[in-house]
C-alpha cells in the first residue's frame, strides 16, 4: 500500500515524538494506517475494493503453496520493525513471516525484519513510496523478497537480493506472464500477473 508524507498535524507547546502522532491520527481518523519511515510520517487512508481484492487473489496462491501452515505464515498488515530511524516501522500489505513471529516482538506493534521472508506492497495513489522509498526501507531491514503489485503502470515487480539501500535484482513483469518466487521463502509459489493485475483494477459497467 503506498503512503503520502504528512508534516506534523498537531500543535504541541513540547515536543512529542513521531509515534505519539502516530496513534493520534489513527484515533482520529479511524482505518487510517500510518507507517514512519526514515524519519517520516506515511498516512494512508482506508484501501479500495480494488485493492483488497488483489490481496485476497495474492493469498490465494501463498496458502495452497503451504505457507500458512508449519514452519511459515501469510498474514496482512503486520507491523515491521525498520532500521532506519528511532521510531521507524512499516505495515506491508502481505507478508510471509516465520512461525515463531510472536517471539521477534520489538514494540509498537511490529517485529523484528529477521523473521520475514516477503513482503508484498499493493499500491494505492502514492504509487512512488512503494517503488521508491520502501524499496530503500526493506532493502536496508535485508528483507529477502519485496514484491510491488503497480496499478498504476500495470506491472508486477520482484525485487530480491538486498544490497545495502537497495536490491540487487529488480525485475517487472507485465499481464501475461506467470512469475515464480525464490523458493528461500519456504515453497514454490508462482503469481499469474494478469490474474492479480486484473483483480486490482475498478470495475466498470460498461
Amino acid at each position: 500500500m503506498s503512503a503520502a508524507s504528512v508534516e506534523q498535524p498537531f500543535a504541541h507547546e513540547e515536543p512529542v515524538t513521531l509515534t505519539t502522532i502516530a496513534d493520534e491520527i489513527m484515533e482520529r481518523h479511524p482505518g487510517y494506517r500510518v507507517e514512519i519511515i526514515g524519519g517520516h510520517l506515511l498516512v494512508t487512508p482506508s484501501p479500495d475494493a480494488p485493492h483488497a481484492r488483489a490481496l485476497t487473489r495474492l493469498m490465494r496462491p501463498f496458502i495452497a503453496a503451504g505457507l500458512a501452515d508449519g514452519e511459515t505464515e501469510v498474514l496482512q498488515n503486520v507491523g515491521l520493525w525498520l532500521p532506519t530511524g528511532g521510531e521507524d516501522y512499516a505495515i506491508p500489505d502481505l507478508v510471509v513471516v516465520d512461525a515463531d513471529i510472536d517471539d521477534h516482538f520489538v514494540e509498537n506493534n511490529a517485529y523484528d525484519p529477521v523473521c520475514f521472508r516477503l513482503v508484498l506492497e499493493v499500491t494505492s495513489a502514492n504509487w512512488k513510496d512503494d517503488l521508491k522509498t520502501k524499496v530503500t526501507a526493506y532493502a536496508e531491514a535485508k528483507i529477502p523478497v519485496y514484491v510491488v503489485v503497480d496499478r498504476k503502470h500495470q506491472r508486477l515487480h520482484v525485487l530480491t537480493d538486498p544490497v545495502g539501500s537497495g536490491y540487487e535484482k529488480h525485475r517487472p513483469h507485465a499481464s501475461g506472464e506467470i512469475v515464480t518466487l525464490p523458493d528461500s521463502i519456504g515453497a514454490k509459489v508462482t503469481l499469474d500477473v494478469t490474474e492479480i493485475l486484473t483483480a486490482g483494477r475498478p470495475k466498470t459497467n460498461d
